[in-house]
């Protein structure tokens, strides 16, 4: 039993989330339960308990804790997750504008920096990144409908650089404009 509880003891010192939905602590001092991964301040040792089950930890008077949640179905609760739907949202319905990182987050209400980290790390892209491949996608049907040029094209998916669009197609898709359209008519 020793060896597990050291186990569980790394799993929240590391704030290890792999551990999440497994086990709960709860910490004897503030009586609040938290999951293995919540980034509150580590506790002392000697004051926390471990529960394998949430109703272990409520039976015991334990209160869930308000920044990890893990009162909420599903165990991983992610208080950012409406913040990357909403850029998501934006990005993929108004891919056209102009956005920049400022732009999009003063539209957030967060700053740019923790925009970006934020969004790269949930998707595994930058928000620019995410706004090119959906500005291609798009470009990749117009393209396959015929009825415009690829000046045209460039402007309508939200690109003001014909060059730079040529390039970020070309680096998504591996074809230039023209090469796609004739391979995929």
């Amino acid at each position: 039993m020793k060896i597990q509880r050291e186990k569980l003891w790394e799993a929240v010192v590391q704030c290890n989330g792999k551990y999440d939905g497994s086990f709960y602590y709860a910490v004897k001092t503030t009586g609040i339960f938290c999951h293995p991964s919540c980034k509150s301040k580590t506790p002392k040792q000697e004051n926390v308990e471990f529960f394998f089950h949430i109703e272990e930890a409520f039976l015991k008077g334990y209160r869930p804790c308000k920044r990890c949640r893990p009162d909420l179905y599903p165990s991983s609760y992610e208080p950012h997750q409406e913040v990357i739907k909403e850029v998501k949202n934006i990005l993929e319905n108004e891919y056209d504008k102009p956005w920049t990182l400022q732009k999009l987050s003063k539209r957030i209400g967060i700053s740019s920096y923790h925009l970006h980290r934020l969004f790269k790390k949930k998707t595994g892209i930058s928000p620019k990144q995410y706004l090119n491949q959906i500005r291609i996608e798009q470009a990749k049907l117009l393209l396959l409908q015929g009825e415009k040029n690829n000046t045209e094209i460039c402007f309508l998916v939200g690109f003001n650089d014909t060059s730079h669009f040529y390039n970020v197609f070309r680096k998504v898709t591996g074809f230039s404009p023209f090469a796609f359209k004739h391979r995929h008519s």
